[in-house]
């Protein structure tokens, strides 16, 4: 038999019987005269016994020493139990997700815990703009660990909800031309709406320098520069209530 009709045989590729070949676990049958691998019937068992152990979790790692045996010790079998377990666990877990994003209606890359974050897409005004808020909790979810989310909740209860999309909207049509007049007043109204939300995360941990360095250069390549100045002036604001 030649490689491509052992591998049909056994129900595997021929990329997977070169593999075997590599790491040990399938002797390397010799060659012909003009060169290609000339499998027989022993090749054909042993390549099945691999694909039955395998199928079962068995690592190649740990094959040499299995194959040379036709029973297994009790240990492996629980070892293999606890890992069949912990994949079940696994899946049913992503089950669980995948039916929170069909109620939600999240993005399928975004925690349906994060969603409720996100701005009407009206209030936002503009596709850039939409792009940076979704990577912007993107990455917030991802730094402070997923399935972990608390600062979310506990902030998002401490929202004055109402003002949250006039203020959305008008942040996200600053520009150059935008009067300093209306800057400034953003900014107050600003701090006054995210000042209670400070308050209720004071007791949780604070963000370390590195997402507040990555969060800093997402802003930098979204936001225009008006846009930065208001963020930055923002957290000035903020920062004796940090040091009290």
């Amino acid at each position: 038999m030649f490689s491509s009709e052992i591998a049909a045989l056994a129900g595997v590729t021929v990329r997977t019987v070169r593999h075997y070949h590599q790491v040990g676990v399938l002797p390397e049958p010799p060659r012909s005269s003009a060169g290609y691998r000339r499998y027989d019937i022993s090749h054909l068992v042993q390549l099945l016994r691999i694909k039955r152990l395998t199928a079962l979790g068995v690592p190649l790692s740990d094959l040499p020493t299995i194959l040379d045996t036709t029973s297994a010790t009790e240990d492996l079998l629980q070892e293999l139990d606890l890992q069949a377990t912990a994949e079940i666990d696994r899946l049913n877990a992503r089950r669980a997700r995948i039916a929170e994003l069909r109620s939600s209606g999240s993005p399928l890359d975004l925690a349906p815990e994060l969603a409720a974050w996100r701005s009407a897409p009206e209030a936002l005004g503009s596709d850039e703009m939409s792009r940076y808020e979704h990577e912007q909790l993107i990455l917030l979810g991802h730094l402070l660990g997923d399935g972990d989310h608390e600062v979310f909740t506990v902030g998002f209860a401490a929202l004055n909800i109402p003002m949250i999309a006039p203020l959305t909207a008008r942040f996200a049509a600053l520009g150059a031309q935008t009067a300093d007049a209306e800057v400034d007043s953003l900014i107050t109204e600003m701090v006054t709406v995210l000042r209670p939300v400070q308050e209720s995360l004071a007791g949780l941990p604070p963000l370390d320098d590195q997402v507040t360095a990555l969060m800093d250069e997402l802003n930098e390549q979204r936001l225009h520069p008006v846009q930065r100045r208001v963020l930055r002036e923002v957290q000035e604001q903020m920062e004796p209530l940090e040091e009290s």
